[in-house]
């Protein structure tokens, strides 16, 4: 096998591929280039490469920034999204990072950071895998306390939709558990602000 097809076989079975990624393989980054200009690859954001023809989803953003930044986490309005809980079509990419840590340098797709504790990086977090690439995603009932947590950045009306979704028409099937729902409540400390929605909708 060739350095390139080397290159082009990574490329098919991570979906998105970074110079640092052959560098792990022995493979020159001078390739990548070489392999661009030739249309066997192709340039999809600042230092991310694929296939030009991968397979597209809506979502294909939060597989370009999790390639790029693996320790974050999808939250908030992009979640909701994801979760098909809101009809908010965000352009930005929400990132939660942890805390203390610098924060990635947005290029494309535009970012909106939040920094989380060391509990909200790992407390109800799901993983996906997009396009072949595994996404750190907050679970339903985690996305809704959050985003009464942040009702100050993404609104009150748009954390109310998204409760009315997750629990569904009265007697209908639900997306997550009041006690699910109570748990990330409690755990983001807006058990008092969730309690009057979540007995009116229960």
């Amino acid at each position: 096998m060739t350095t390139q097809d080397s290159i082009l076989a990574l490329a098919q079975d991570r979906g998105l591929i970074r110079p640092i990624d052959l560098d792990a393989h022995g493979l020159p980054r001078v390739s990548l280039t070489r392999l661009v200009r030739q249309g066997r690859l192709e340039r999809v954001g600042r230092g991310l490469y694929a296939l030009p023809d991968r397979p597209v989803s809506e979502h294909s953003a939060l597989a370009e920034v999790a390639r790029k930044h693996p320790r974050s986490l999808v939250c908030l309005l992009s979640a909701l999204r994801f979760h098909e809980l809101t009809t908010q079509a965000p352009f930005e990419v929400w990132l939660g990072v942890p805390g203390q840590s610098r924060a990635p340098r947005p290029d494309y797709p535009p970012l909106r950071i939040v920094r989380l504790s060391e509990a909200g990086m790992t407390e109800g977090v799901d993983e996906y895998e997009i396009e072949g690439v595994p996404v750190r995603i907050t679970n339903v009932a985690r996305t809704v306390a959050d985003c009464f947590k942040y009702r100050n950045k993404i609104g009150l009306d748009v954390a109310l939709e998204a409760l009315k979704e997750t629990l569904g028409q009265p007697g209908g099937s639900r997306r997550a558990s009041i006690d699910e729902l109570w748990r990330y409540a409690r755990l983001n400390r807006v058990a008092n602000v969730m309690r009057p929605y979540l007995e009116s909708l229960a």
